[in-house]
This record gives structure tokens, C-alpha cells and sequence, in this order.
């Protein structure tokens, strides 16, 4: 696991819009995972620049919802396909019909959770997944003691994590109870986890997930199994952490053909 600490929240975003320009750069049909929350928004929002300025063409990339809430009306603002469409597809000039989310609305939950698992096979597979993670240590919305091979299914969201998203409803109680999400042994089968983070109340999440030992009580423990996970965060989110000081020397010292490096540009330190 390669843990990367920015100094600010929208360096995470600068520095993990790279790693996404690099990849489709090479590959312009690469397949993303979409999460949305309030983390992730400063990546999209570096890549709607990265478009605006010609840097970067998403027309041709393809993506799949990390999850959907279930039960919502199909009107609703805080609907995840209503969210992807509005903060995602649009700024990022990608294809609507390129873009997959689960269909927390379909009558049979189990079939739209094997749709949705067969729609990324036939895709060929997520190239990078971009990850939020929660105050509890959820990737997705596989809550703690979900399983570690766990396939797109619906799950029963704990009250913490109802909380940490009623900033999206009009009130609490219209918080659903019941989301689709992509299991942990799907996100665990992309080529590349990203995993971005800010501020002080994911500290004690990200110290978990990063450093302590790999469990079910903290599911994004699973990227530390991963061959190629990356986990950007601010000065805030790192603040647990017990290595903060080798996580810099080993960026730092990084050789010039490995990835992304501060430099002078947007993403520049000084």
C-alpha cells in the first residue's frame, strides 16, 4: 500500500485526479469506480478542470456506481444516480449510457445485485476504483464485520453511518435503511484501489485501515492486501498515524518512473 499526505484537501484531489489521467490516458475505454460522498468530490472536481483545459477526454470511459440507495423515489436529489449524473457524468463530459449504477429500485434485489456483478464482467473489470471511507472504516457501504469476499448485495446500513449521511436529506429519517453496494471481494478484484480522505474525522479510521491489523471490523483494512492500492489524505486525516514521517520519506525517494510526484504544477508543494 502506497500512502501519499498531501497538505491540503485539494492537493488529495490533484494528486489523485493523476492516477486517474494516467490510466486512461493509455486506456480512453478504462473502466472507473464511481463512490461518491463528500471525499471523492474533490478528485471529480480536478478532473472537470483536467476537461475544461483539454487535459483529459472521458468520453470514451466507462464507470460502475460503488452503490445505491435503496428504496428511494426515482426523483429523489440524493439518489446515487441522480448524485453520479450531476456531480460526475456532466462535469467529467462522460457518456450517460457508459455509466452503470445499481437499481436500488428494481422489485427483486437479488437479481439487480447479479445484473449489476454481470455487467462489470462483461465490461472486463474496474481498472481503478475510487474509494471514500467512513467514520466506522466502511469502503462502499460494506459496513464492519461485513465479509471479506462479500459480492454486490443489499446491506443494512448501522446508524453511524445513517448519520454521517443525513447532511444529504432533509432529515434524518429520510435516511434509507437499505443500500446495494459492490461487495468487498468485488472492489477487491479492480487492477488499482484509490482510496482518497480528508480531515480529522477519519483519522482513527484511516489508522485502522492502514496500520492496524487486517478485520472485518474495519473493512478498508482489505487494501492492505492489495498489489496496487494508493491511499491519498490531507495533513488532517493522517493525523493518527504512526509512520506519517516514513509514508513522506518513502514519496519523497520515490524513483522518477514509479507515479505521481509533487512538483511545480497544480499539484506543487511550493
Amino acid at each position: 500500500m502506497e500512502v501519499i499526505i498531501a497538505a491540503t484537501p485539494g492537493q488529495v484531489g490533484c494528486i489523485a485526479a493523476g492516477v486517474i489521467a494516467g490510466i486512461v490516458g493509455k486506456k480512453p475505454d478504462a473502466v472507473l469506480g464511481l463512490a461518491t460522498g463528500s471525499s471523492p468530490m474533490v478528485v471529480y472536481a480536478e478532473l472537470a478542470r483536467m476537461r475544461h483545459d483539454a487535459e483529459i477526454d472521458l468520453v470514451a470511459t466507462r464507470g460502475f456506481a460503488l452503490d445505491e440507495y435503496v428504496g428511494l423515489a426515482p426523483g429523489h436529489p440524493a439518489r446515487y444516480a441522480a448524485v453520479v449524473q450531476r456531480d460526475i457524468v456532466e462535469p467529467l463530459g462522460m457518456t450517460p449510457e457508459n455509466v452503470t449504477v445499481p437499481d436500488g429500485g428494481s422489485l427483486d434485489h437479488e437479481q439487480a445485485c447479479r445484473d449489476f456483478e454481470a455487467a462489470i464482467s462483461r465490461s472486463g473489470g474496474v481498472d481503478v476504483q475510487i474509494l471514500g471511507i467512513g467514520t466506522n472504516g466502511h469502503i462502499g457501504f460494506n459496513e464492519p464485520t461485513s465479509s471479506l469476499t462479500s459480492r454486490t448485495r443489499v446491506k443494512t446500513l448501522t446508524e453511524q453511518t445513517r448519520a454521517d449521511n443525513a447532511r444529504f436529506f432533509n432529515t434524518a429519517d429520510e435516511v434509507p435503511r437499505h443500500c446495494i453496494t459492490q461487495g468487498l471481494g468485488t472492489i477487491f478484484e479492480a487492477r488499482q484501489l484509490l482510496l482518497v480522505a480528508q480531515g480529522k474525522g477519519k483519522a482513527r479510521a484511516l489508522a485502522a485501515a492502514i496500520e492496524g491489523p487486517l478485520s472485518s471490523m474495519c473493512p478498508a483494512s482489505l487494501l492492505q492486501l492489495h498489489p496496487r492500492a494508493t491511499v491519498v489524505i490531507d495533513e488532517a486525516a493522517a493525523g493518527d498515524l504512526a509512520l506519517t514521517d516514513y509514508y513522506r520519506y518513502a514519496f519523497d525517494n520515490k524513483p522518477a518512473s514509479s507515479g505521481v510526484r509533487f512538483g511545480q504544477g497544480p499539484c506543487g508543494q511550493g
